[in-house]
């Protein structure tokens, strides 16, 4: 099964309570309240998209986070690179030389095709367009013209 982890799910939806208050800059409580998160995992979330670069942190009293880009210009592929490395459903497809095989392996460039398709399916996806409504196509559809 192909699946993002717990923290990348949490990541995302902190990053969209982020996207629908634009104009404030949110303490980690409050987003943590917002998404209806642990503060202590929030606060490790923000750490990690800090570095990112994907939100932006002040200090002080009034301090806290809002996006460092506007939520179109923010893609889920971002939010996954950020949480957890090159995307990659093997390890030759997100990085080349860490398998003995890959010299002679029959499937690594069909792997790096299925890697590439699947990268390209999660940036055309924005932080703006996950605050609207899901689409009315079923995502299945979508993947597969994006593997096509």
């Amino acid at each position: 099964m192909l699946r993002v982890s717990k923290l990348t799910d949490y990541a995302t939806a902190v990053m969209t309570v982020l996207a629908d208050a634009p104009e404030h800059v949110l303490s980690a409580q409050d987003l943590a309240e917002r998404a209806r998160l642990e503060l202590p995992t929030v606060s490790k979330l923000l750490k990690q998209l800090a570095h990112a670069e994907l939100v932006e942190s002040f200090r002080g009293v009034n301090g806290g986070y809002r996006l460092a880009r506007a939520p179109g210009r923010i893609t889920i592929a971002d939010i996954v690179i950020a949480m957890e490395g090159p995307i990659g459903m093997t390890e030759c497809g997100a990085h080349a030389g860490l398998c003995g095989h890959e010299s002679h392996c029959g499937v690594r460039v069909n792997w790096q095709h299925i890697n590439h398709a699947i990268a390209q399916a999660l940036a055309s996806v924005t932080l703006a367009d996950m605050q609207r409504p899901p689409p009315k196509r079923p995502m299945a559809i979508l993947l597969h013209v994006a593997l096509a």
